[in-house]
């Protein structure tokens, strides 16, 4: 099957800074992609160079095949939905839906048979003609995100969809994205700094830094399997614990006052590991993959709490102890700390 959007060897420099460094990426047809990084990491302006807002300075973008190569953005079948929606403050719901096919000069019929079609996708019934300052943040990302599927574009790219959007909005919110992705079929490239909203809402993630992709899977595979320290710590919470490789594959970690060993013998390359909070559990007798340290914090956090617990040999773990597994160690418990094999994870330099 060919790649819905394809990017190979695209970079884009700014004067000495490159802000793109030779990415490669390929999007499916139907995919719901996010793109995850910290600022200045290149997502945005990834986004613009599919866009066509930006001109790569080296590499090809093409879509369904075909080289995007000169084409300007409004001759492009990709809509991007901005950050700040970009409504028109003086046009209506529908007028503003209605904008893009305007422009096109489809037949009048067509024009509002379209706007109705988005209208109930995007559930904006009896909004019709309220202007944008009537409209809740939530309504005015549904209307912004009805006037881009309206031209029925093979591509959405999306900049922060929910950033404008409160917590408990935006977890409501994003969910009914990811049911409107579905409904219309559309490939969708979001770009995001939420670490939780990627892993929630994507088929696949994509981890930007410093102008690359360092690493990209589907969410689970990424966040249970970085490949490096920075995945580790970007990517959701983990402790990276550092060693010296054993002759046997294992990492001995004087800061944990113990030797890891993972599923198979550590990289050559490898001095360091990853150990997710919530794979760590306490254990009532020694073994492998087993240490002793103190409790020093306890943090309650709903259905679990999260244990900073100080080990032997100086290093700190975070813990997240289960609501189900009983009353959490308190302050200035000595605790023993188990995990397995399986959730040792190295990391490459």
């Amino acid at each position: 099957m060919t790649a819905r959007l394809s990017l190979r060897g695209v970079t884009r420099r700014f004067g000495p800074v490159a802000a793109l460094d030779g990415v490669t990426l390929h999007v499916a047809p139907g995919e719901f992609l996010a793109l995850l990084g910290g600022s200045g990491s290149g997502k945005s302006t990834l986004l613009r160079v599919i866009a066509g807002f930006e001109a790569p300075d080296s590499g090809t973008v093409q879509l369904d095949g075909a080289d995007l190569f000169g084409v300007p953005p409004h001759r492009r079948p990709v809509n991007m939905m901005f950050q700040s929606y970009a409504l028109f403050p003086h046009m209506s719901v529908a007028a503003n839906i209605a904008y893009g096919l305007k422009r096109e000069g489809l037949p009048r019929a067509e024009i509002t048979a379209r706007v109705a079609q988005a209208i109930a996708m995007l559930r904006l019934e009896g909004m019709e003609t309220r202007k944008p300052h009537a409209l809740s943040g939530g309504q005015r990302q549904r209307v912004a995100l009805a006037r881009a599927l309206v031209k029925r574009p093979r591509l959405l790219l999306l900049d922060e969809p929910l950033g404008a959007l409160d917590a408990n909005l935006r977890e409501r919110t994003g969910f009914e994205l990811r049911a409107i992705q579905r409904e219309s079929g559309a490939a969708f490239v979001m770009v995001t700094h939420d670490q939780a909203e990627a892993l929630a809402l994507a088929d696949r993630v994509a981890v930007m830094d410093r102008g690359r992709i360092v690493q990209a899977g589907p969410p689970r595979e990424v966040y249970d399997r970085p490949s490096t320290r920075f995945i580790a710590t970007f990517l959701g919470a983990a402790n990276v614990l550092e060693g010296t490789r054993t002759e046997d594959g294992a990492l001995d970690c004087p800061g944990a006052g113990c030797t890891l060993r993972a599923e198979a013998p550590l990289p050559e390359e490898a001095a360091a590991v990853a150990l997710r909070p919530e794979r760590i559990r306490l254990a009532p007798e020694p073994g492998e993959n087993t240490a002793v340290g103190t409790v020093e914090e306890s943090a309650f956090r709903g259905d679990s709490s999260l244990l900073l617990v100080r080990m032997q040999g100086g290093a700190t773990l975070r813990v997240s102890h289960a609501e189900e597994d009983g009353a959490p160690p308190p302050r200035g418990a000595t605790v023993r700390l188990a995990w397995d094999r399986d959730d040792v994870v190295p990391l490459l330099p």
